[in-house]
């Protein structure tokens, strides 16, 4: 039997068409999301096409049950085939041998919503922020009436409705076992809820000196009991607290301007945002400062980890399944991070008042990987596709851009919207994005034509906020009509 090697055959150039038909052959290395190779290196058809390659690696991985995979060659995806996306968009010789890059897709698919199928009155004022809950069984809402409310997603009415606040309710967090309910205001007060009763535990946590900007829970796989929160502030501080304990463990206020988010990454790292152009990175469990990442000229707005919906959603997968205990609970949470990361280190990205994002890697380096230019007004949102391959930037020039999550190459602008693009949010299987707008409109995006799917309209006024349940089988908005729409 021979062990050489496939022959490198040279296509003439004469049969390197428009369309890459009769393209010749190519060699290549398929190579796992972990960088192992898998199987001798082939000679494959210039032209051929991800569903080519999805049989081929289903054979080599001797998988019974064939699994959906995307195929990427130096971060570009192979959408139409090797040829046109590969050979023609990156000007990849047919000689080189060619590495092609092989990751799972979500095995499920989430279907798009396409109509609105309830309209919930009951806030007094604007909805500010809508969020699921990781296990998606509960919906929670923060109003300027001061209130939070939770939704009964069986028979779309209020639960509860949890007062206390005495001034806007900014921002709302769940913890990652979707055992309690955080919230954030205007009134300088952060307050916890336990969502089963509707009802406060303890009293507020005090100690901010403006309103609260932002909320973060430790992640899960890091601690089983989920309680440490951070918060941030205008005041420019952060602050961790110990849920249990009700006081604070870290005050960090290195920062010279309003902390503007906060993101708690699967490493023990706490990133911040804020109106003095930089981003911190921070060791939380000591509460010291690691690095400072700058390069914005003007307030960062927002922030976003390649983890986020993994972290979001803790030990909760599509398959439904509940943990026994808390440490089945920590070592299933642990088992999807080390799966969404790989042996790679998480990626984050900033989005900034300059129009610019940088993509950074923030646990190894203060130097970004790539500046992301091309919105022409503020950057609003940013957001990573749960699988992190693809990132969502929401900008005030009416636009959604897309970019490659690893190199932060632009794929491209999603115009529909006609008015400031508030939040975009992705569907959990990676392969729908929506976005709500000023313009009163939610539209659902096709990624492959880069065209609205469906038009949501239904709001009166401005959308402010938006949530895909992990699940993926609802969607909810909220904004300045007062209504929630499901």
């Amino acid at each position: 039997m021979s062990t050489k090697g496939p022959p490198k055959l040279k296509p003439k150039s004469s049969n390197l068409d428009q369309t890459g038909e009769d393209a010749g052959t190519v060699i290549a290395q398929l190579t796992s999301f972990d960088g192992e190779t898998t199987g001798p290196q082939l000679s494959l058809p210039a032209n051929v096409t991800p569903e080519q390659l999805g049989l081929l690696i289903n054979q080599l991985l001797n998988n019974d049950d064939p699994l959906p995979y995307s195929f990427s060659v130096d971060g570009v995806e192979i959408s139409s085939s090797l040829y046109k996306d590969i050979i023609q968009g990156l000007k990849r010789s047919t000689e080189d041998v060619i590495k092609i890059v092989y990751q799972p897709q979500a095995i499920f698919k989430v279907r798009a919503v396409t109509r609105c199928s309830s309209t919930l009155n009951g806030h007094k004022d604007a909805i500010l922020s809508v969020s699921f809950s990781p296990d998606g069984t509960q919906l929670a809402t923060g109003s300027g009436d001061t209130t939070i409310r939770i939704w009964d997603l069986n028979t779309d009415t209020p639960h509860y409705t949890c007062s206390g606040h005495t001034g806007w309710v900014l921002y709302i967090a769940w913890s990652p076992d979707a055992r309690i309910l955080a919230s954030g205001s205007m009134d300088k007060t952060v307050r916890l809820w336990d969502p089963k009763i509707g009802k406060p535990i303890g009293d507020p946590l005090k100690g901010h000196t403006q309103w609260i900007t932002c909320l973060a829970w430790e992640p899960l796989h890091l601690n089983s009991k989920c309680n440490k929160l951070a918060s941030s502030s205008k005041d420019g501080t952060i602050r961790i607290w110990d849920t249990t304990l009700r006081r604070v463990v870290a005050t960090m206020s290195q920062h010279t301007a309003a902390v503007t988010c906060i993101k708690w990454g699967g490493n023990g790292l706490l990133y911040s945002s804020s109106r003095d152009k930089t981003i911190k990175v921070w060791d939380a469990s000591q509460g010291k400062l690691v690095r400072t990442l700058e390069g914005h000229g003007h307030w960062v707005n927002t922030l976003a980890l390649s983890t986020d919906f993994v972290l979001r959603t803790g030990a909760f997968d599509h398959t439904g399944k509940k943990p026994k205990d808390e440490n089945e609970a920590q070592e299933r949470a642990l088992e999807r991070y080390k799966t969404a990361t790989g042996n790679k280190s998480e990626r984050l990205v900033s989005g900034s008042d300059d129009f610019t994002m940088f993509l950074w890697e923030p646990s190894e380096s203060k130097k970004a990987i790539a500046r992301l230019t091309g919105h022409q007004k503020l950057v609003n949102c940013t957001s990573f596709s749960p699988d992190g391959r693809l990132l969502a930037s929401a900008s005030f020039d009416n636009s959604v851009k897309l970019w490659d999550g690893f190199t932060g190459r632009f794929i491209a602008s999603l115009r529909g919207h006609v008015g400031p693009v508030y939040q975009v949010c992705w569907s959990s299987d990676s392969r729908l994005l929506i976005s709500s707008s000023k313009d009163s409109t939610l539209k659902i995006w096709n990624l492959k034509t880069k065209k609205v799917k469906i038009d949501l309209p239904g709001h009166l006024d401005e959308v402010f906020s938006v949530d895909w349940s992990p699940g993926g089988d609802k969607v909810a908005s909220g904004g300045k009509d007062c209504q929630l729409k499901m």
